[in-house]
């Protein structure tokens, strides 16, 4: 076990929050405290939530470092769980006792990259400010990493993974929170027929947007068929179950304009395409109580001959003739895309019932 201890001073904000800054070194901030970087178990479980590091930042951050009159006023956020005991001495003025007998207590909430930068350089002596709290819990932690990164240039799409794990976050990630977890699962789960095909912070293989699969859920979530799950104990499911049926029928359907394709070679797997998508599925839903792979299946065929997703054109609207490529995914794109394959869907939903009444 080693003990830190250290001179701070303490700043008055949340009364249940003890929050702090002082000067370390990098050697003793790296030996107090972890960098956990997002990852994901075997079992597709989210492990720790700092992105990966970047080499370019990382040099550049060292070549300005190794400079003799190097400065580096921006603090590093350090959060705490346990292994801290604060001693009052006066007018703000506290000593720290940071303990490592059980482990490293603190984890980096912001400033990894210049603590990685700093680590590879022979500066002994050289401190930066630490900015702490203490947190009661990892979910609190986690929590908190959100909220101060959310309004810094970190990756939207790394905020969005770490959303499904975090409660207590304020009402405006509640839709986009479901959405994520609904879309981990799609791309986690061995029973899905999206697994591994969604990027991802974690799993940057994948070639479908997650933002667009976010899309796709919170459109249905706000007024389509999950909105109508949400009154029963396993809505989660039952939205799972429902999104991935309706992939497992496109895959059925499209087959080779969607298999091994990218966003690039297929507007079926750009965000165009799959949000535009979610409207046929809303439609099968409402209209045919489609809900099973057999059921989209049906559905999608109706539509396919209309269908530009890898050559040909698309004849749109009032004489809009386009190339296969030529939608793209801004929202004047994305609605009429939308609009012109829930008004075939609905014609040719109609087409056998003007034959029966002939």
């Amino acid at each position: 076990m080693k003990t830190y201890k250290f001179k701070a001073i303490r700043a008055s904000q949340a009364p249940e929050h003890d929050v702090f800054s002082f000067a370390a070194t990098p050697e003793q901030i790296l030996a107090f405290s972890e960098i956990e970087r997002v990852g994901r178990e075997e079992d597709g479980q989210l492990r720790g939530f700092q992105r990966h590091q970047i080499a370019s930042h990382i040099k550049e951050i060292r070549d300005y470092l190794g400079r003799a009159d190097a400065l580096l006023p921006n603090a590093v956020i350090v959060a705490f769980i346990g292994g801290v005991k604060v001693r009052e001495l006066s007018d703000g003025i506290i000593e720290v006792e940071i303990r490592t007998k059980d482990g490293k207590p603190g984890f980096v909430v912001d400033g990894q990259q210049r603590l990685s930068a700093l680590s590879g350089l022979q500066k002994p002596g050289f401190q930066v400010f630490v900015s702490a709290l203490i947190c009661k819990d990892y979910n609190e932690l986690r929590q908190q990493f959100v909220l101060i990164n959310n309004t810094r240039p970190l990756p939207k799409t790394l905020i969005y993974e770490l959303l499904p794990s975090v409660e207590g976050l304020p009402a405006r990630f509640t839709a986009r929170k479901f959405a994520a977890r609904i879309v981990d699962r799609l791309n986690f789960s061995r029973h899905s027929a999206l697994r591994g095909e969604i990027r991802q912070h974690t799993n940057p293989k994948g070639v479908i947007s997650d933002t667009a699969m976010q899309k796709l859920v919170m459109n249905s979530t706000s007024d389509g068929a999950i909105r109508e799950f949400i009154k029963d104990d396993d809505y989660e499911d039952r939205a799972f179950a429902f999104v991935n049926e309706f992939f497992e029928a496109i895959k059925v359907v499209f087959g080779s304009e969607w298999v091994g394709m990218s966003p690039k070679t297929s507007r079926l797997r750009h965000g165009a395409g799959l949000v535009a998508l979610g409207f046929v599925m809303e439609m099968l839903y409402s209209s045919e109580g489609a809900v099973t792979r057999e059921q989209f299946a049906a559905g999608l065929r109706l539509i396919k001959p209309y269908t530009a997703w890898t050559s040909g054109q698309w004849r749109l609207a009032d004489g809009d003739e386009r190339p296969w490529n030529g939608i793209q995914n801004t929202p004047s794109d994305i609605d009429l895309l939308t609009n012109f394959l829930v008004r075939t869907l609905k014609k040719e939903l109609r087409r056998p019932r003007r034959v029966a009444n002939a």
